[in-house]
Parts: C-alpha cells; structure tokens; sequence
C-alpha cells in the first residue's frame, strides 16, 4: 500500500489539503483540522443533549439502553478502528461519527417521522440536513459566526442523506460545497464512507443487546438470523458453558462481539479489495469512482437480513410502536402550540422570520424529557409515568 508523507494512505483524506471552513481560521499549533472539528463537535451544546435522546427505547425505560450519545460513540470506537486498518484519517471518521446524529429529534425516528410531516408544507425535515443546520447555524459558540465552522470533509460526511430539492438549495447557497455531490452523483470521501457504514454495523449490534435486554426479543428468536446464530453457535463450542441458563448475558455478549469483529474484519478484506481494483490515485479521485468501503457480497446480504429481523420483531413490534405513538403525539402538539403562539418559545426562535423553521429547530434540539415537561407544561398531559 503506498503511502503519502502524513502517514495515510494516498486515497486518505489530508487536513493539510483540506477544502477549507466557510470562515478562515488561524491554523492550531498542535492539531490538524479534523482534531480541531472533532473537539468542537466534543464540546458543543448539541452533543450533550444526545445522551437524553432515544436510540430505541426512551430514556425513562432503563438506564443501560444506548441513547444517541452512546450510539455516536460506538460508531466513532468501530469507525476509528477500520480507518486505522485501511490508512484512512482516523480523526476525520471520528468527527463525522460523532457529529452524524446532531440534528436527530427527540423519540427517535419515530419523533423525525413526526416533525417531517408537520412541516410538509414548509419544506420538511430531514435528520441529516438537521445536524449540518447545527454546525453551520444552530450552535452559538463563537464572537464570529453562528456553528461550529468545522471543515468540508467533516460536514461533507455529516450530510449523509439529501433530496435533491434540498440539495439544490444548499448548492445555491454554497455552489460546489457540500450537496454538490447529490447533484453530480458522486460519493463523499472514503471516511465518511466508513462513518456511514460503521453507523449500520453499530446499530445492528447494539439494538439486539437492548432488544434483549428489554424482553422483546430472545436469543431463540435471534436463532432464525444467520449472522448471529453462526457467532453463537461459535461461542457455545468454544465455552459450552455459556449453555448455562446463568450465563445467558454473557453468550449473548459473546455471540455480538463475534458478529462486531467478523463484520469488521469483512469490511476491511472487501475495501481493500475494492480499493486496489479501483487504485484512486487520491481522494478526490476516490469520490468519482462510487462507493469503495463496504461489505463483500455475502455480508451484505447476512447484514441486511438482520436488518430486517430487527425492523419486524423489534421496530415494530407492539410496545415499542405504542411508545413512539405517544412520542409523535408530544412532538405534534408540541409544533401546533408553538407555531399557534411563539410567545411560548424562547425569543431566539419566536423572533425568527421563518416560524415554522424555528419551531422545527427547538423542538429537534429537545432531549425526550425536556419534550415531555414543555409537552405537560403547555397541554397538562402527562402521556408517560
């Protein structure tokens, strides 16, 4: 593998080549531009607020659920790892990891599906746009400007997702920056690449450990999923005494960490693979010649089954579409107050000359709880104990 100066592999992106930030900065004695947005992405008011946001389960289910915060950093933990593997910036995929859930609603997708459809008149939401709107606008950190004024690369990654009425809109406003790519069907780098696979592979994992933990799902059930019963059945003959009804925690902890490493392993083998029969000769080459990092075939095709399961007997299964019901109640009512009377809102957002933008930006700034006590303050309900 040939390497440039830094270190990286030459398909890598280079903070020293950075496209820039929207607003200049005098460069850091000590830490490149990705080190620099990962700490401004570490330290802002955003992040916090992500460890009282739901993943699956809402906050006031149990303590041990992952939230957004712990899911953000399980990402960046499998994400940094894999750069590492394949000579990519380690600091540029942990950024983007970190930074990836920013804009996301309270009440999980659920409360996003909610908050999309009350502003179908007035431009909608989107969960990605969502966080690039709070690094470039929503946070207010510095006597400069609004956001962060992290890198290209880093909100590049960040943007995930974007119609392309969406992209269109940003490419008038910053011409060839970001949303360019969703226009000219190209590919973000390679690190964000890896954040947006990391971010599958964190997921998968981590909803069958709450899902298991929450009752509603058993190992028997996962038995029927291929990429799990392989890494359990592994582990059974490995330590058959994990067969032991006391020690069920610790073959379903086992059976994942399995299913975490082959995932990762594979990953790395079909990039490399794809990297050498593409052979880009830098990055930006590399997002010209569509998606390099990704799983091989028959990974893919176990991941997404997997998906699948999880989306049929965990997503939608009964008490978790209850709860994310009342979740999209609050988020409703919440939008309807607000826009029927601002005074309601702190007077950074009633002020705005786009309401019903603003009202979208508080509301997708709420942690759950802080939903629920503005949602019982302004209606007198209580919809959860």
């Amino acid at each position: 593998m040939t390497h440039n100066p830094a270190g990286l592999a030459v398909y890598a992106s280079d903070p020293a080549r950075s496209r820039g930030r929207r607003h200049p900065v005098t460069p850091a004695p000590t830490r490149n531009a990705f080190q620099r947005d990962r700490d401004r992405i570490v330290h802002c008011s955003a992040f916090r607020r992500l460890v009282y946001k739901t993943q699956v389960f809402l906050n006031h289910e149990g303590d041990l659920f992952r939230t957004r915060l712990t899911h953000s950093l399980e990402v960046a933990q499998l994400a940094r790892d894999i750069a590492r593997a394949l000579g990519l910036h380690e600091d540029l995929v942990e950024a983007i990891a970190l930074a990836h859930d920013l804009g996301h609603t309270p009440f999980g997708h659920a409360g996003q599906d909610a908050l999309n459809a009350c502003m179908a008149e007035h431009g909608g939401f989107e969960h990605n746009l969502q966080s690039l709107r709070v690094v470039d606008t929503l946070e207010h950190r510095y006597p400069e400007h609004d956001g962060l004024n992290l890198s290209f690369e880093t909100r590049e990654g960040i943007l995930k997702h974007c119609s392309k009425a969406n992209a269109q809109r940003i490419e008038a406003r910053e011409p060839g920056g970001v949303a360019r790519r969703f226009l000219d069907h190209t590919e973000p780098s390679l690190e964000a690449q890896l954040a947006n696979l990391a971010d599958e592979i964190a997921y998968n994992a981590h909803d069958i450990d709450d899902g298991v933990r929450s009752g509603l799902l058993t190992q028997d059930q996962l038995a029927a999923v291929p990429l799990f019963a392989q890494h359990r059945a592994a582990a059974l003959h490995e330590h058959p005494r994990l067969a032991e009804s006391a020690m069920g925690r610790r073959l379903l902890y086992e059976s994942i960490r399995r299913m975490l490493s082959a995932q990762v392993y594979d990953v790395i083998a079909a990039t490399r693979a794809a990297l050498a029969a593409a052979a880009p000769a830098d990055a930006d080459a590399a997002r010209r010649l569509g998606p390099l990092v990704c799983f091989g075939e028959a990974m893919r095709a176990q991941s997404t089954a997997l998906k699948r399961f999880l989306f049929a007997n965990l997503y939608r299964h009964p008490q978790v579409v209850e709860t994310t019901a009342r979740g999209q109640q609050v988020v409703r009512e919440l939008f309807a107050t607000y826009l029927a009377t601002p005074a309601q809102l702190p007077p950074e957002f009633a002020d705005a000359l786009d309401r019903p933008r603003a009202v979208a930006d508080y509301i997708a700034g709420m942690t759950d709880r802080f939903a629920l006590r503005e949602h019982e303050r302004l209606t007198g309900q209580r919809l959860f104990a």
